[in-house]
């Protein structure tokens, strides 16, 4: 509920939005008040009353709705004004066994329950007890006066402290900085003068029983799973703290507090897995107009394979065109025809369309602010989804799915085959670089599945046009000294409290290999058997080829001969383009330079695979997807493949081929056939007759592997062309 009457209010969870009201209570019995300081909403903010919520403490927020002028928490010092809200605050308080916790809210998790904070608290004997810190701050020259402790830490964190209300208005009566003063210095001053240290009656939680700063602690901290529970555990003193504070750099570092808050309180466990994923969603179920408006901004930086397949993938997308607006940014001009040939078929399907082409010549930076505006200022748009080009986006329902976990920002997890590389980084190295954390190989392999906060993505990613226009309004998110455009961007996205979450709980795609990429030939994407080798046999492979050796999907049309399908239309379409832009036909004679010795027995008009420089790309294909089925079907043979050439027959140029034998022990041929008019396709001539067995196979298959052997037995010929142009591969083997 929500009052609307009073100034402090019962805390309120919004499910669609995902927000709490600000200036709350969240009220439940007890002689324990937990005041902590908020301005702003932020995802933190939202965390830490999660995790209060999930433990039942009271908590009452202070500051709503007022500007925070008490520094930036994530580059302290600073805080004045936080006592000065638990000033005014502890005026309101009368009762003399009133426990006050005071925490800080951005950076700071409840890893267990008011009855075990309260008992600790009664443990430690003292009235008022402070977190303690490894390292002194903001004074180092305060060392020294801190008295020494038997054993743990020695210096007081203003981040989190305990005492009873008496006690703390005594300790906080003499404050009267600015909002802007340090609020660790102050308390530290008290703490280390002896007079005032004993009069409020205050002490360190030195080993960690009740509070846990993360600064200069890293390697103290680790998870401790256990009976379906989660929660820290310091193993320097063996001891289990109720609070978890990420305070300095650690926020970024790889232990950080985000890390933590993907586990504690209870967030994923063994047992349970992710108990949040299906908190708070957002379903897109039964809507039609209803769908959010959605600006996909679209980024092509760099020549990259299987563009065109990009497109076709982007319509595949299970979500509404006229509720997506497209924004391309296309800075190759290799790429500009892909891009001319997706608009003039689709452009009109969609809501609107902005392309800036190389022609405009604006840099990568400025293209991602102008996509952001594009959705800032329409008043429609509700998500930006930014994909660049080398994403591989296979789950048609990505969108949809991002849109209903209903957070600020999320990424898909993006892979790259056989390889650890995935779109995000689960962890920062102290410079802010890469580094890998402790859950980073179990989520990428799947064994974690889940929402997981995380200090990078990249590649693509959802974010709600809310936050383009409040937290990251700023022109200048991608811009940096010292970082590339993606790291600043998120560096920045990090220091605004932004949670940047990457989910595992699908599988969405892979990221391609662009390092190698050429674009030296008509079709380049078929030169990409070895950096991608996933996607060029989605594109080239045929679809039944999987069923060759599995289920016998394998036809004999003639004694000893195989025809099974192995290649696409698309692999025979750019075959063939590929070679007739080469064009370098033979002349059909038996002088031929090209070959070993000069002299060809049956000439044919050909290309060889090396005069386009595929040789090797076809050796690897002949290896992979021909030898198995070889070796089945003529067993103990070991395949050793030698020439390979693509042959073209024309009525009036060659439109058969004398009986012959061929110079191999056995002989594989790929038809691939293309027509003058695809109507006519079963009218084209041309096939292959073999004369021992008067067995003949006319208008081959598109695509199919025809398999034969190539001495003695299988004296064949080519049957003429009546019509069109007929094209086959034809590749020798030997054992």
């Amino acid at each position: 509920m929500v009052s609307v009457a009073k100034p402090l209010l019962i805390c309120g969870f919004h499910a669609v939005t995902n927000t709490f009201t600000l200036g709350c209570v969240f009220s439940v019995s007890g002689d324990l008040l937990v005041l902590t300081v908020a301005s702003q909403e932020t995802d933190g903010f939202r965390r830490f009353l999660r995790s209060a919520k999930h433990f039942n403490y009271t908590i009452k927020v202070l500051g709503g709705g007022e500007t925070w002028e008490g520094g930036d928490y994530i580059s302290p010092p600073g805080g004045g004004q936080k006592v000065r809200l638990l000033k005014s605050a502890l005026e309101d308080i009368q009762e003399e066994n009133k426990v006050i916790l005071f925490v800080d809210s951005y950076d700071v998790i409840f890893s267990s329950g008011p009855k075990e904070l309260l008992k600790k608290f009664q443990q430690a004997k003292h009235r008022v007890v402070f977190s303690a810190e490894t390292l002194i701050w903001p004074d180092r020259h305060l060392e020294d006066k801190h008295p020494h402790v038997r054993e743990g830490k020695r210096f007081l964190g203003a981040g989190g402290f305990i005492g009873y209300a008496p006690n703390l208005k005594k300790m906080v009566s003499d404050w009267s900085g600015a909002d802007s003063d340090s609020d660790q210095l102050y308390f530290t001053k008290i703490y280390i003068n002896p007079e005032k240290r004993k009069s409020i009656n205050i002490t360190l939680d030195s080993k960690c029983r009740l509070f846990q700063n993360l600064h200069g602690a890293l390697d103290e901290v680790v998870l401790k799973f256990e009976d379906g529970r989660v929660r820290a555990r310091n193993v320097l003193y063996d001891t289990l703290p109720v609070i978890i504070h990420g305070n300095g750099p650690t926020k970024v570092k790889p232990f950080t507090i985000n890390y933590l808050g993907n586990y504690i309180p209870n967030l994923w466990t063994f047992e349970t897995g992710c108990t949040i994923c299906n908190e708070n969603l957002r379903p897109l179920s039964g809507l039609q107009s209803e769908y959010p408006v959605v600006v996909i901004g679209i980024f092509i930086q760099q020549p990259t394979p299987f563009v065109t397949v990009f497109f076709e993938r982007l319509l595949n997308l299970k979500y509404p065109k006229n509720r997506i607006q497209l924004f391309i940014y296309n800075q190759e001009s290799h790429h500009e025809p892909h891009v001319r040939t997706f608009l003039e078929y689709h452009e009109s399907e969609y809501q609107g369309v902005k392309l800036i082409g190389p022609e405009e010549d604006i840099d990568p930076v400025t293209s991602r602010n102008i996509g952001f505006e594009m959705c800032r200022d329409n008043i429609d748009c509700e998500y930006f989804f930014s994909i660049d080009v080398d994403v591989v986006l296979k789950n048609e329902d990505t969108l949809r799915i991002l849109i209903e976990l209903n957070k600020p920002f999320i990424a898909p997890m993006m892979t790259k085959p056989g390889r650890l590389w995935t779109n995000f980084w689960g962890a920062l190295s102290a410079d802010g670089y890469y580094a890998r954390s402790e859950d980073y190989v179990d989520i990428v392999q799947g064994h974690r599945v889940g929402l997981w906060n995380v200090p990078y993505v990249s590649h693509i990613f959802l974010i709600k046009a809310d936050a383009l226009r409040t937290d990251l309004k700023d022109p200048d998110l991608f811009e940096s000294a010292t970082l590339d455009p993606d790291m600043a961007f998120c560096s920045k996205v990090r220091n605004k409290g932004v949670f940047m979450f990457v989910t595992n709980m699908h599988t969405y795609g892979r990221v391609l290999s662009t390092e190698n990429y050429q674009t030296n030939h008509l079709h380049n994407d078929l030169w990409q058997m070895f950096e991608n080798p996933v996607e060029w046999e989605e594109r080239y492979i045929h679809e039944n080829y999987s069923k060759v050796l599995k289920d016998a999907f394998i036809e004999t049309p003639c004694p000893d001969v195989y025809w099974f399908p192995v290649f696409t239309d698309v692999a025979c379409k750019h075959l063939i383009e590929e070679m007739e832009h080469f064009g370098q036909w033979s002349g059909g004679g038996n002088v031929d330079n090209r070959i070993q010795g000069g002299y060809e027995n049956v000439p044919t008009i050909d290309i060889h695979m090396n005069q386009i420089g595929y040789e090797k790309e076809w050796h690897k294909f002949l290896l992979d997807y021909v030898a198995p089925v070889t070796e089945q079907m003529y067993p103990g043979y070991y395949t050793r493949f030698d020439l390979a050439f693509v042959v073209r027959y024309k009525p009036d140029e060659q439109p058969a081929l004398r009986p012959h034998h061929d110079a191999s022990t056995f002989t594989i041929n790929i038809a691939e056939n293309t027509l003058l008019y695809t109507v006519i396709f079963l009218l084209n001539g041309g096939g292959c007759r073999f004369l021992r067995y008067n067995c003949s196979i006319k208008a081959p298959r598109r695509g199919w592997a025809l398999m034969h052997p190539g001495r003695l037995t299988h004296y064949h010929e080519g049957l003429p062309t009546v019509e069109g142009v007929r094209y086959i591969v034809v590749s020798f083997v030997d054992p």
